[in-house]
């Protein structure tokens, strides 16, 4: 598996390219804004789209699946519905799925959103927005905000220190660094005594 990045400058958010080797089938993890850059990867290396992953219907990680539509057959895998209508494939829960020929471990994970997903394959989660290095995603509520935590610690951080998480927005963590340092999961006590 070889994975690209690419910067949405647009919402500053990112996505990702996901490419089976083997095969040279390809899918993508939201695609906030498809770029030349991006057609370039997959057409100059004749890799195949065969798949979309969304974390979450929010602009900056959708906005460029019309276009991708335009080019491409993409099957489209999210939890919401109106990511692509009839076009899309609705996940719920947590289970197993095949993209690209690459198995790809799915969990729902609500808090930032209600439709927010996690994707994980080898030792790679694509988080969305539900984490970000040092951070948890936005919420409505303390509620939700409570929600986002616990599934957080429940899906995410029970997974090996060593697993590599790959954010919606921001730099890349791991599993081992957001238990060490994730600062809306675990604020930092004062150890100062007078």
């Amino acid at each position: 598996m070889k994975i690209y990045f690419h910067l949405n400058i647009a919402g500053f958010s990112n996505c990702y390219v996901v490419v089976n080797e083997q095969t040279k089938e390809t899918l993508i993890i939201d695609p906030g804004q498809i770029t030349e850059g991006i057609i370039d990867l997959i057409e100059g290396n004749s890799y195949i789209l065969t798949g979309i992953l969304i974390t979450h219907n929010h602009g900056s990680h959708v906005h460029g699946l019309k276009t991708l539509q335009k080019i491409y057959s993409p099957q489209i895998f999210a939890a919401d519905w109106e990511v692509a209508r009839q076009d899309t494939t609705v996940l719920k829960d947590d289970g197993l799925i095949t993209v690209s020929g690459l198995s790809v471990r799915y969990s729902s994970l609500p808090g930032h959103s209600a439709d927010s997903m996690i994707y994980k394959i080898g030792q790679v989660i694509f988080t969305g927005d539900t984490i970000s290095a040092g951070r948890i995603g936005s919420t409505s509520s303390k509620f939700s905000e409570h929600i986002l935590q616990n599934n957080i610690i429940s899906k995410i951080l029970s997974q090996q220190d060593d697993t590599v998480l790959m954010p919606g927005h921001g730099p890349l963590t791991s599993v081992l660094a957001e238990k060490k340092f994730n600062a809306d999961l675990f604020p930092a006590k004062d150890t100062f005594t007078a």
